[in-house]
């Protein structure tokens, strides 16, 4: 196994940190039965890696043993923004048969938490997503660890998410607040739901908290500028 450490990884303030303690803790309500988890979105750019990996940290903080599964295969974002170092092998080369599991997970300078990066551009990431060795290596993550948290594409885009949404517990839609059309959002759940899987909820991210529609007034100051609100998307 390898070791990588995130040189640009910042350090939550305490607000956002108290943020992702309690998604971490709505999490955990879901049922000791959820371990594995996938993550998606509507559209690029609503926060949906910072969200996955913002959690895997608090999770791994709180003495959980937790991996990451970048499973963005067409548009990978982990390695260039925290910088990540030493990084050989990862998740494209073991679902082509290339490498064994030891070889693409590798540590974190994180105590408690592993990580496998989605490793070089491939031209068929669904057929991949597809194939029997993911669904092997989710269920070799489940044993392993207490969670196992999977970084897909937007739904919005491309069907990845919707094929490993049929591998893992549950999975969660990301969506950037005032940036989503409701309409948008209903269509992508029901792209999940598809897939058979259970829909633990919704994060609704960079909601500006000085004020405004959302109605937290003077809180805003406590609770910082953007909070994720973890509650189930209704249909």
């Amino acid at each position: 196994m390898g070791r990588v450490t995130f040189e640009k990884r910042k350090k939550l303030d305490y607000r956002v940190s108290e943020s992702y303690k309690s998604l971490r803790t709505n999490l955990q309500f879901c049922g000791a039965e959820v371990k594995t988890v996938s993550f998606t979105s509507c559209t690029p750019n609503e926060g949906k890696s910072s969200v996955c990996f913002n959690l895997a940290v608090s999770l791994a903080e709180s003495g959980k043993r937790v991996i990451l599964i970048d499973a963005d295969l067409r548009k990978s974002v982990l390695i260039g923004r925290y910088k990540a170092g030493g990084v050989k092998a990862g998740l494209a080369h073991y679902l082509v048969g290339q490498k064994p599991f030891e070889e693409i997970r590798m540590q974190t300078d994180i105590e408690n938490m592993d990580i496998i990066f989605s490793g070089p551009y491939v031209p068929n990431p669904a057929e991949l997503l597809e194939s029997e060795y993911f669904g092997i290596l989710v269920e070799k993550c489940r044993k392993e660890y207490d969670y196992t948290l999977v970084d897909t594409p937007p739904l919005g885009s491309v069907i990845d998410s919707a094929i490993v949404a049929g591998a893992v517990d549950g999975a969660v839609l990301v969506i950037e607040a005032d940036a989503i059309s409701y309409r948008f959002v209903e269509r992508i759940k029901k792209q999940l739901e598809r897939s058979d899987v259970r829909i633990l909820g919704a994060v609704l991210n960079k909601v500006a908290m000085d004020g405004g529609k959302y109605g937290y007034g003077k809180y805003g100051g406590y609770y910082g500028k953007y909070y994720g609100n973890y509650g189930h998307v209704k249909g």
